[in-house]
């Protein structure tokens, strides 16, 4: 039972809304830091360990979200690639060990997250500029050769995408706002009043019912089931592009037997982290970051439910095991500056 709790928050992302109105609630870096400490106080042994098998794996993680955000289907073996160059893969890296000494939980829908929004910076780097140029020889391409398998437009992508967000995120505040803050259960003062609270209750439903069928003849919907998609992708709507089985060809090129990304740049998150041990990074600003990758960070942030200034810290997490070599230069050159200041 215990486990089945702490399973439940660990993969909890609903707690932590963008939206000022739920500044009350739990925020999502709290609500693991308890886990830890439940998981510590019961004395809780190893979990089940997290396999390629289990949901929870960011190589199943990352297609789920690939399909919830319209992206092309070959993103996934380079999402794969991303999980095993980085170790993040792993069975002791995603596996809860609550006995051990630094004991650690994963955030595993933040991280698939984290690994595409990575991939996504390999491929178009996202700085305002290729992008755009990108899409260009995309959007050329299609126009000569609509018989073939059509090219990943980022331009197109990006606009059927906003749409949709914004439209998704309007409907989601209006139905916050109209939300009505009631008990589902009836409240009584004494267990002598619970019978005739419940009463209460029950005819006030059924009168609900009967005005409702007078007024209306088609009867109100009950809840909707909840559904892990927040978006839905099909061929049949025009005006909403399906990108899933577009190419990445326009993006790749061909060395031997493998393939490699046109683009040869790349740019960091950040390369400051903490002083200390830790491995907490710099507070995240929209105002040094490209529109395109704001864009991103809202899009994914506003699904998992959590601030954007998280995700850019796990995009940089994933980065710092990604490119090890690169941030252990820049940690070389601060410490012999450092020296000279001394």
């Amino acid at each position: 039972m215990h486990r089945n709790i702490l399973r439940a928050c660990l993969n909890c992302r609903c707690l932590d809304s963008v939206s000022d109105i739920d500044s009350s609630w739990p925020n999502y870096d709290d609500i693991y830091k308890k886990t830890i400490e439940v998981a510590t106080f019961l004395d809780l042994p190893r979990f089940p360990e997290i396999t390629e098998d289990c949901y929870l794996h960011p190589n199943i993680l990352c297609m789920k979200y690939l399909m919830e955000v319209n992206l092309p289907d070959e993103m996934h073996s380079l999402t794969c690639h991303v999980v095993k160059m980085t170790g993040m893969g792993e069975v002791d890296f995603l596996t809860f060990d609550p006995i051990a000494k630094m004991a650690k939980t994963v955030k595993y829908d933040v991280q698939a997250v984290a690994i595409i929004v990575v991939v996504l910076k390999l491929l178009f780097l996202l700085d305002d500029n290729l992008e755009w140029s990108l899409s260009n020889l995309a959007e050329k391409h299609n126009e000569k050769n609509k018989k073939d398998k059509p090219w990943f437009d980022f331009r197109k992508w990006y606009q059927i995408m906003k749409k949709a967000f914004d439209e998704k995120k309007q409907n989601w505040e209006e139905a916050r706002a109209k939300y009505l803050w009631k008990s589902e259960k009836p409240l009584y003062y004494s267990y002598v009043d619970k019978p005739v609270a419940y009463k209460k209750r029950e005819m006030v439903v059924n009168l609900q019912k009967q005005f409702s069928t007078l007024v209306d003849s088609t009867p109100t919907a009950g809840k909707k089931s909840p559904s892990s998609f927040q978006f839905n992708w099909t061929g049949e709507d025009t005006e909403r592009t399906c990108f899933h089985g577009h190419s990445l060809q326009g993006v790749l090129k061909e060395k031997g037997q493998s393939l490699l990304t046109k683009n040869s740049l790349y740019w960091l998150s950040t390369q400051k982290f903490c002083r200390c041990y830790c491995t907490h990074v710099t507070t995240y600003e929209e105002s040094n970051y490209s529109l395109s990758y704001q864009f991103i960070l809202n899009l994914f942030s506003f699904l998992l439910r959590i601030k954007t200034s998280l995700l850019h810290e796990e995009v940089s997490l994933v980065e710092k095991e990604l490119f090890k070599k690169k941030y252990s230069v820049t940690k070389k050159k601060s410490k012999s500056k450092k020296v000279r200041r001394y």
